[in-house]
């Protein structure tokens, strides 16, 4: 068997290989610190439905304007998604905050 085939086989291989592996995205889902109960609970709802689908979900929480003095109230929601599902996704960081946004990303627990 002389290299080029080699080379060729390999590759060919290797393409099949990524082509089974199950990649995943990351589905973002916005909300503001003053979110209601009610649209608080559809959010989470579709956050659970993204992670059955095998996706990880990042949760950004967006202060605008004056808003900005109340990052704690920002805090505590992204607290109380986690705590609401903990039984099917785990935090793979904490609350960070990054400029005017707020995120957490959840992972499905394995």
């Amino acid at each position: 068997m002389n290299y080029g085939k080699y080379k060729f086989e390999q590759t060919k291989k290797e393409k099949e290989a990524r082509k089974k592996s199950k990649g995943f995205e990351i589905k973002e889902i916005r909300i503001t610190p003053n979110i209601d109960v009610h649209d608080l609970e559809f959010k989470i709802k579709n956050a659970q439905k993204f992670l059955e689908d095998g996706n990880k979900v990042r949760f950004t929480v967006r202060f605008r304007g004056r808003e900005m003095n109340y990052i704690k109230q920002g805090e505590e929601v992204l607290n109380q998604i986690i705590s609401n599902l903990e039984q099917v996704a785990v935090a793979e960081k904490k609350p960070v905050l990054e400029g005017k946004n707020m995120f957490i990303i959840l992972a499905k627990k394995s």
